[in-house]
């Protein structure tokens, strides 16, 4: 079996953003990039797959060379190859296009990404990649089994969760849940010293039209100070939830 796991490199969460350029464009001077934490986990579910059933397993990216070091990370953890396109990503058709025709080349049985990236949070590549290549696709994977070439998935749906069956290919949005937190892999120095050695290829995009052009950034307005009201003193409560929080 092979895999293809889609990885996001994406500021860490406690970075400071800042936009430039009359706030048109996004400072990266001193972010810290992490793997995409929703495919942390579809990687250590890949991780356990490929271990249990040989199968091998491919990571791939869109972007420039700065995205190399978090595919060195996957590759790190265990994963047996790499790719990069090499395109500054813009939008999620154009994402999941390139990624959909690595797909399609390299004859993956299964391909996995996160349900979204926390950056731009758009949770659009995954179901536009299985569109684009006409095959099956379930998102919000909290469970997921391989038996030959039929897969047995657990989805999150509102109010529980749904068990579906799957022929491969198969494209699937996993999520936390699909591995324990326990269960995520951290490099060792082991893995980080044969990640150097492993095949990390870069493939020119196709002539996909970007679709997006991004015009402003505007970040949320910082959080009000917050007043401390005496469990006892009711009255005071009622009065700024009244005449100045407005919520009465």
């Amino acid at each position: 079996m092979k895999i293809l796991v889609c990885i996001g490199h994406v500021p860490d969460t406690t970075s400071k953003i800042k936009f430039t350029n009359n706030d048109t464009e996004f400072d990266a001077t001193g972010i810290q990039y992490v793997i995409n934490p929703h495919d942390e986990f579809t990687l250590a579910k890949a991780m356990q797959l490929k271990e249990k059933q040989s199968a091998k397993l491919v990571v791939v990216n869109v972007g420039l060379v700065s995205t190399e070091p978090t595919l060195r990370k996957a590759l790190a953890i265990g994963a047996d190859s790499a790719i990069r396109v090499n395109l500054d990503p813009k939008d999620s058709l154009t994402v999941a296009s390139e990624i959909a025709k690595v797909a399609l080349d390299g004859g993956f049985d299964l391909i996995m990404a996160g349900k979204e990236s926390i950056d731009y949070n758009g949770g659009m590549v995954p179901g536009l990649l299985a569109s684009i290549n006409n095959m099956p696709f379930v998102n919000a994977v909290v469970g997921l089994d391989i038996d030959g070439a039929k897969a047995t998935v657990i989805r999150e749906i509102d109010g529980g969760k749904e068990t579906l069956s799957a022929n491969l290919p198969l494209v699937i949005a996993g999520q936390k849940g699909l591995v324990t937190e326990e269960e995520l892999r951290i490099p060792n120095m082991r893995g980080i010293m044969m990640a150097r050695k492993k095949p990390l290829s870069v493939v020119e995009p196709s002539a996909t039209e970007t679709m997006l052009e991004f015009t402003k950034f505007e970040k949320p307005e910082a959080k009000a100070e917050c007043k401390m009201v005496s469990a006892d003193n009711v009255e005071e409560l009622v009065d700024l939830l009244h005449n100045e929080a407005k919520a009465l």
